[in-house]
């Protein structure tokens, strides 16, 4: 058994790096629009920044309104570390919230969290309007109220550049296909987790909506509008983050001590996998040339969804190791056989 902690000091520099393309940024801070005027309407906006921060945190529609809430509800200051203004149009009140405290406030409340490393997405997003259809790429303004939806709900968004061919692939029709296929082969360049197809057209003086979601094999579909493109943007990626949340959020009660054991690696690996493993208290137990082997605690489910999200690939258990048939009886003061070794019954994965 070898342990390297020069190595592992070597790493940390690399964490940031590595942690940017999965892991959302300004989780904790929150933006509300201030509706009306004075004092009450500015904790208004406050309180809806916890409700805000709750859906982030774990997905579930119904968690803002749990009676063990109730308080915190109310008066959110005991998780606040501050409250700022933003001048408009519109006006808005930045809540930062303490991660620590609310965390803790959420699972004494019995609630399912979700942690901060998060599928990047990959949006196809095509507006139909008077003036034609079209692609929203990367560098149009048109992109702005996308990515403002993404902030406010907690995902990693990504646009497409939305060239020519990209115009011609994403079509109205083939961005309501069931088949993602060509879309997937557009998307390859980009390196998300997954894809998002929207069709989003106005009709009776409100933006409506088709979105569908791949995350590998599985595909999460449904409708929603919106009293202009930003709202239509904040309810599409509000429903994308409730249907994923539920591969990722923890459990209280549902976790339990694993083992985690990991092949082929190397400083840029031990970097991400660290980040990764970091929200299940991760302990390193043993080093073995590239492989490392870790003690967590956390679900299987939820352990190998995230550990798919690094791209890591799961590894077949090992067969259990038979013991060899006894041939003759054993003379006295005779070396008894060895024992075979006991299988890894954790999580194998693989670079």
């Amino acid at each position: 058994m070898r342990l390297f902690p020069r190595f592992a000091a070597a790493c940390l520099a690399l964490v940031g790096v590595a942690a940017q393309a999965e892991t959302v940024s300004g989780l904790y801070q929150v933006r509300e629009p201030i509706e009306g005027q004075g004092s009450e309407a500015r904790a208004q906006a406050t309180g809806k920044a916890f409700d805000t921060l709750v859906l982030r945190l774990t997905g579930d529609a119904k968690a803002p309104q749990s009676p063990a809430l109730a308080s915190l509800r109310k008066d959110p200051q005991p998780i606040v570390n501050q409250v700022g203004t933003e001048a408009g149009p519109p006006e808005s009140v930045l809540v930062e919230f303490d991660p620590g405290s609310t965390e803790r406030a959420l699972r004494q409340a019995g609630l399912a969290l979700w942690g901060s490393n998060r599928p990047s997405i990959l949006g196809w997003w095509l507006n139909d309007s008077v003036e034609g259809s079209n692609l929203v790429g990367d560098g149009q303004s048109a992109a702005e109220p996308l990515r403002r939806a993404a902030q406010h709900r907690g995902l990693p968004l990504r646009l497409p550049l939305a060239d020519l061919q990209e115009q011609l692939v994403a079509n109205a029709k083939q961005v309501e296909s069931s088949d993602p296929a060509p879309l997937r082969e557009a998307s390859e360049r980009y390196g998300a987790d997954a894809l998002l197809a929207v069709h989003a057209h106005e009709a009776d003086g409100k933006w409506q909506g088709k979105w569908q979601l791949w995350l590998g094999e599985q595909r999460e579909q449904g409708t929603a509008e919106g009293a202009d493109q930003a709202a239509l943007a904040d309810a599409v990626l509000l429903a994308v983050s409730n249907r994923l949340a539920p591969r990722y959020v923890t459990r209280p009660g549902a976790s339990s001590e694993l083992q985690v054991q990991v092949e082929g690696m190397n400083l840029a690996h031990y970097a991400e996998l660290a980040r990764v493993l970091e929200p299940y208290g991760a302990r390193l137990q043993m080093a073995d040339g590239g492989t490392l082997t870790y003690a967590v605690t956390g679900n299987r489910e939820q352990l190998r969804a995230q550990l798919a999200l690094a791209r890591l690939q799961e590894v077949p258990a090992e067969p259990a190791a038979s013991a060899p048939a006894p041939t003759t009886q054993a003379e006295p003061g005779a070396t008894p056989a060895p024992v075979p070794p006991k299988p890894f019954d954790g999580l194998r994965f693989r670079w």
